[in-house]
């Protein structure tokens, strides 16, 4: 598989939504591979680097290559071949649709996103505030 593309519909403002995902350490909460999660700098911009920690220990860095807030943000892997975006679409005011999207260049993904994750992030959102 070269790109995966899932979406899954959350019970809260789509700005609640882009902050929780672009706010280090959130990853850990929703992402099962991810255990620690860091940022060059916050708030983020274009060229801020992402410093994840998988359960093996492993380090990967991955740099924002675009953002626009409550709408989109999107990186790229250090070696320039994975891509991953998530965006962020208002259904009301207090549904919105999230959209995860990888990609890589050669090969292919080795750990593809299922919609379980997803379904673990809408959970994780939904009964953040509460």
């Amino acid at each position: 598989m070269k790109s995966n593309k899932l979406t899954v519909w959350i019970n809260k403002p789509v700005d609640e939504i882009f902050r929780f995902c672009i706010t280090p350490p959130n990853s850990t909460r929703w992402i099962p591979s991810v255990t620690k999660e860091e940022t060059s700098e916050f708030p983020i911009r274009i060229g801020t680097v992402y410093t994840l920690q998988n359960k093996n220990g492993n380090f990967s860095e991955v740099t924002v290559t675009g953002i626009k807030k409550n709408e989109f943000v999107e990186w790229i892997s250090k070696d320039k071949n994975y891509h991953c975006r998530y965006l962020f679409k208002p259904l009301d005011r207090n549904t919105s649709e999230f959209e995860y999207y990888e990609w890589i260049e050669k090969g292919e993904l080795e750990e593809p996103f299922t919609i379980d994750i997803l379904e673990k992030l809408k959970r994780v959102i939904e009964q953040t505030g509460k």
